[in-house]
């Protein structure tokens, strides 16, 4: 897709969601059922939203069965981690998080931060904020196959906003969402070469592609509501993922290539990282070599 194309389509998706707020209410349930019993359960939850200039929590409450007391502490990524341990024999476990958040609109979404252009991306190999993000990570690699892809569709643009823009508009258009195509340790260059995947899969590929062109780039955890009238939107039943961008004149941007969508209101964001290694919901093991099945339900209304 040409990047003046893709620029005019994102324009038109931010322009309804202009000065707007919500305040939106999140249950979301995971659930272990252990054929035999387990022990010394271990775990990791980061799902507590964050505090943001573009959002607020109001309150979350974590609760787990059996029941078990939780710790807490803030990883290197700035995002609030919740851990417990389970010592004796369970057959089942639950994670019951709840949240209310009030959201609002980025403040670029007024006006589309064009005008950065590529060579001033040299400044972002200097910032500790970005290093991290211009460099391979678990599940991202800077492969020979995603710079190919990314001067492919970025072609002889110069402004950075564009070719995210771009980016974001060729896996939408060019990668199927199919949920039997990955799992969840696919690696990015597995969903280039395949073209298919889910929402951590398509942040991942464009993570590969934005950090192979010099463009900082993070993975972002979270959820999102579907406020479309037809429900249309793609992983909203679900944790979502989507990647912010860094342009020098804004600071991060958040682009949805599952959705084809600027980041507005309507999203929630749990925890930013590297890639999904660093931001995974829940995140443990135990001992027991014994058959598991995992329910997980996520529901999110909005209040006002």
């Amino acid at each position: 897709m040409a990047v003046a194309a893709a620029t005019a389509t994102a324009t038109a998706a931010v322009a309804v969601a202009v000065d707007r707020t919500m305040r939106l209410q999140v249950h979301h349930r995971t659930e272990y059922l252990y054929l035999r019993p387990v022990s010394n359960s271990s775990n990791q939850l980061r799902l507590t939203p964050i505090n943001s200039p573009t959002q607020r929590c109001e309150s979350n409450y974590i609760s787990v069965m059996p029941a078990s007391r939780l710790g807490h502490y803030d990883d290197l990524n700035a995002n609030r981690v919740h851990y417990f341990e389970i010592n004796r024999p369970h057959s089942r476990l639950v994670i019951d998080s709840r949240a209310t958040v009030t959201t609002q609109s980025s403040s670029y979404i007024d006006k589309l931060p064009i005008g950065c252009q590529h060579s001033e991306l040299e400044q972002c190999k200097g910032l500790e904020a970005c290093r991290p993000y211009l460099q391979n990570s678990h599940y991202v690699e800077l492969s020979p196959l995603a710079w190919r892809e990314a001067i492919d569709i970025k072609q002889d643009c110069v402004d950075v906003f564009q070719t995210c823009t771009a980016i974001m508009a060729y896996i939408f258009n060019n990668y199927a969402y199919d949920s039997e195509a990955t799992v969840v340790s696919t690696h990015a260059n597995q969903v280039l070469e395949n073209r298919a995947g889910v929402c951590q899969d398509f942040a991942h590929a464009m993570l590969a592609m934005c950090r192979t062109i010099q463009i900082p780039a993070r993975y972002i955890s979270g959820y999102f509501f579907d406020s479309t009238r037809e429900q249309s939107l793609r992983g909203s039943a679900a944790t979502h993922a989507w990647v912010e961008a860094y342009i020098p004149s804004i600071g991060w941007f958040g682009l949805d290539p599952t959705n084809n969508k600027f980041v507005d209101e309507t999203y929630i964001m749990l925890a930013a990282g590297r890639d999904y290694l660093d931001v995974a919901p829940v995140a443990g093991s135990y001992y027991g070599n014994t058959a598991s099945a995992l329910t997980i339900r996520v529901q999110i209304d909005r209040i006002s």
